[in-house]
């Protein structure tokens, strides 16, 4: 992915010349590399029993459903068939029809898909903000996961309950930028610590888990390999107090020990020495049993760790808020698969467009406004910077007559 931040030609008037500029769709799509886009197309052979609709096109086409926010094949067939002339830019031909781009979706490789917003995520860390807001260096990330309900009739691959169907985004938070460093999809069924022991975390890195992901024997292993994690304790735990440390005045916590567990499996799965902080939430009105493995950090900084894991659930409600990933526009896996990993790299998109604006978008707006603009000519950077400053309408042209009289004048002249 490369930002092709060059001056295309568009209409507008600056300093009184006329300069052009292609859609805001288009130079978005030209922020993607069509380089890196063909060789995951040749790795996964994407285009082996393509005819005539190729890759790209159905690429432009899934994320047009996601920006615009298109609600079936029809809308989305439709609204880029409305666009005709305007298509050459986004390296379309045509607009596809209805019946091919269901075809795509339900047999084109979505791990395809998956790859790409792997390149993209390389290409959005560098502009993201180099530190997180604490002042430790460690690496900060949360792991998470919702559930997106399917209908079981339409679905019925996706089995849950037994009377209704779902699928599990599970996500890795980079709390630097809040970018989804890694994502899995998988079954309703599927539980949450399945994919825990399956993530891979870099020495001195700090994780932040929900109580949905207690396992003493993954935390026995990250604590023997330096890796560091924030959990809740469960109400039920046994374990040993062994000291009770200094507690800070004037803040939220009421109580910060060194505790072992000693419930006769837990010990041997995790034998090492751990921290129980204890957190009053004034909002609620409750206590909150914080459990941890780094003995350095102060208790108000590991209260503060556990309460920024709420930005992946911010980050989960703007993806299902303004991107299409509670309802499809395919009924089959490979189809689902294919729109949730494009609405993935549109969200990585939005995000890219965010640090790099003057003004002080909410993602929401930025995706509403990018909505109502796919297809206006105006220039991106000066758009996203000045979203409410309108161009001025350029006179046009004024034929003046000649100052002598001609045949053609006088015989017009003549006439009237």
């Amino acid at each position: 992915m490369y930002v092709f931040e060059q001056k295309q030609n568009t209409h507008g008037k600056e300093d009184g010349k006329m300069v052009r500029h292609a859609s805001l769709f288009s130079q978005l799509i030209g922020l993607f590399s069509r380089r890196t886009f063909y060789g995951l197309v040749f790795r996964h052979g994407s285009e082996r029993y393509s005819k005539g609709f190729s890759s790209w096109d159905h690429f432009v086409a899934m994320l047009f459903c996601q920006l615009a926010q298109a609600k079936s094949l029809r809308e989305i067939c439709g609204g880029l068939a409305c666009c005709m002339g305007k298509l050459r830019h986004l390296g379309l031909k045509a607009a596809p029809n209805k019946s091919t781009l269901s075809y795509a979706n339900a047999h084109r490789s979505w791990q395809m898909f998956r790859d790409f917003f792997y390149e993209t995520l390389e290409f959005c860390k560098k502009t993201a903000p180099a530190r997180h807001k604490f002042r430790f260096k460690n690496k900060l990330l949360t792991l998470d996961a919702t559930t997106i309900s399917l209908c079981l009739s339409l679905f019925p691959w996706a089995k849950f309950r037994r009377t209704k169907g779902a699928v599990k985004l599970h996500l890795l938070l980079d709390h630097e930028g809040y970018l989804p460093t890694y994502a899995y999809i998988s079954t309703g069924k599927g539980h949450d610590l399945s994919v825990a022991r399956t993530v891979s975390l870099a020495p001195g890195s700090i994780i932040v888990l929900d109580r949905g992901y207690i396992d003493y024997t993954l935390f026995g292993n990250w604590t023997e390999n330096g890796i560091y994690f924030v959990t809740r304790l469960k109400d039920n735990a046994d374990y040993l107090v062994l000291d009770e440390l200094q507690v800070p005045k004037n803040r939220n916590i009421l109580a910060d020990q060194l505790i072992l567990l000693t419930g006769y499996y837990t010990q041997r799965k995790c034998s090492h020495l751990l921290r129980r902080v204890v957190v009053w939430d004034k909002e609620n009105q409750r206590k909150i049993a914080l459990l941890s493995n780094h003995l350095d950090f102060g208790a108000t900084t590991i209260s503060a760790i556990y309460k920024d894991r709420w930005q992946i659930e911010l980050f989960f409600k703007a993806l299902k808020q303004n991107l299409k990933v509670k309802t499809f526009v395919g009924t089959s896996e490979n189809a689902l698969y294919v729109q949730i990993w494009t609405a993935l790299i549109a969200m990585l998109l939005i995000k890219y467009l965010q640090f790099k604006a003057k003004f002080g978008w909410s993602l929401s707006n930025l995706v509403a406004f990018l909505r109502w603009n796919l297809f206006t000519y105006r220039d991106l950077w000066e758009w996203i910077d000045s979203p409410f400053d309108t161009l001025p309408i350029a006179p046009g042209p004024v034929q003046y007559p000649l100052p002598w009289r001609g045949l053609g004048q006088h015989l017009a002249t003549a006439k009237i």
